[in-house]
């Protein structure tokens, strides 16, 4: 094809034209590009018939972890479980006595200490030397306080009966400086808020697996509870505190379904038994896509033949409200009947804990009974991760404890094996007293 270009000259005299020829711009010719090998899809079965082709655990090998000097660790949990911030509530309630006492020698004996938290609403009861605090007095307290109790998360009706209860103990009686109002106010919340955390029943795991060991069985906990929430990671924690009181632990992966629990039991495994010895700790598996059930009770079944003291379940997470997953863990706990279920919740999750726990508990009741005939699961016992993230906001434990009547056994601290404590209930009363 031709181009041609158009130019016109304008000069004094008139116009000229002069078609100038412009040669055609031969075209590139594209060069193909080196292909490069891409990765190649791999086949997943999707039928439901065969897990073979997605299941990589029995191919692991344990030796490529990387083990490092974690020997310091050893001793460090032996015996009971210390209370979670048992030292600082202590140093806090002791501070907080002087703190009032310097007031009152200073003369403040109508509420002017610098008291702070829950104590400073006890500054609007009007009251002089020797008056008697009436109910009308304490209804702005009152108020201010299930404010208080609501922004640390404590439920509605916990806030009412840890009112009442204030209310009772402070009305009809007389004071005369501010020290000996404020005391009998902390005295009078502690005792509530002991007898609310005081459960039906009271768990002791170190001494509950000696009386199992005496009758010849393992101890058995079963670990549950939703998505994400360090059910493996703790359980792992509880395996070391047991380890470290000089028993033999069977940790058993009844996670079929995450991709990667398997292996991430396996490395916990490793470590514990790099710090111990492998005859103390073992990880029965047998990979992915096995019903759990099945599996827990062979579990069972080898660690009475091996003579294991304790054996500790893994369970995938669920959500409470996914029928069909629940009703394979009811048939979990059901035919297995464990020691001790433990339901694993998030503390930072706040009251969402409280809705998830109660809706796994009725969850577990109602399909029991439809798994293995005569039977009922429930709920024994709580494990509450992430503890030390929520500072003072501490009221989903209590609501915890209080709705279900279930004992808080194990809270989780930190991300290290030595990170798991017990529940502390001054801790608890100094968090709500701030």
């Amino acid at each position: 094809k031709q181009w041609y270009q158009r130019r016109v000259a304008i000069t004094a005299g008139g116009a000229e034209e002069a078609l100038i020829k412009k040669e055609p711009v031969p075209k590139k010719e594209k060069v193909p590009k080196k292909g490069k090998k891409g990765k190649e899809a791999r086949s997943w079965d999707m039928g439901g018939k065969s897990m073979e082709g997605i299941d990589f655990s029995s191919g692991a090998d344990a030796s490529n972890i990387k083990l490092k000097d974690e020997s310091y660790l050893k001793g460090t949990m032996s015996g009971d479980l210390s209370g979670f911030n048992e030292e600082a509530s202590t140093e806090e309630e002791e501070e907080s006595d002087e703190e009032m006492s310097n007031g009152a020698s200073n003369g403040t004996t109508n509420g002017a200490a610098k008291t702070g938290g829950m104590f400073s609403f006890l500054k609007n009861i009007n009251f002089s030397t020797q008056q008697t605090v009436s109910s009308e007095s304490l209804v702005p307290v009152l108020d201010k306080l299930k404010e208080h109790l609501t922004s640390k998360n404590v439920a509605s009706e916990i806030s009412v009966q840890l009112c009442d209860s204030l209310e009772s103990s402070l009305v009809g009686k007389s004071y005369s400086t501010f020290t000996g109002l404020t005391s009998t106010a902390r005295q009078a919340l502690s005792d509530a808020l002991t007898k609310i955390l005081s459960p039906k029943r009271r768990v002791n795991v170190l001494r509950d697996v000696m009386e199992a060991k005496s009758k010849g069985r393992p101890y058995i906990i079963t670990f549950c509870g939703v998505n994400g929430v360090g059910k493996s990671t703790n359980l792992a924690k509880v395996c070391f505190w047991l380890l470290d009181n000089g028993y033999r632990v069977l940790v058993v992966g009844g996670d079929t379904f995450r991709a990667g629990a398997v292996e991430q039991l396996r490395t916990h495994v490793v470590r514990l038994a790099n710090l111990y010895t492998e005859d103390q700790v073992q990880l029965y598996e047998r990979g992915y896509g096995k019903d759990p059930a099945g599996l827990t009770f062979e579990a069972i079944k080898y660690a009475k033949e091996r003579r294991y003291d304790v054996v500790l379940v893994d369970t995938a997470g669920r959500m409470q409200d996914n029928e069909p997953l629940m009703r394979a863990l009811s048939k979990l706990v059901a035919l297995n009947n464990p020691d001790l279920t433990l339901f694993v919740g998030e503390a930072l999750v706040g009251n969402e804990a409280v809705d998830q726990l109660v809706k796994f508990n009725q969850s577990l009741i109602d399909n029991s009974q439809t798994a293995v005939a005569g039977t009922k699961s429930v709920i024994d016992g709580i494990l509450l991760t992430k503890f030390d993230c929520i500072d003072d906001k501490v009221g989903a434990a209590i609501s915890m404890t209080y709705i279900t009547g279930q004992p808080i056994v194990f809270v989780g601290t930190g991300q290290q094996y030595p990170d798991l404590k017990s529940l502390n209930v001054k801790s608890i009363v100094s968090a709500l007293l701030r």
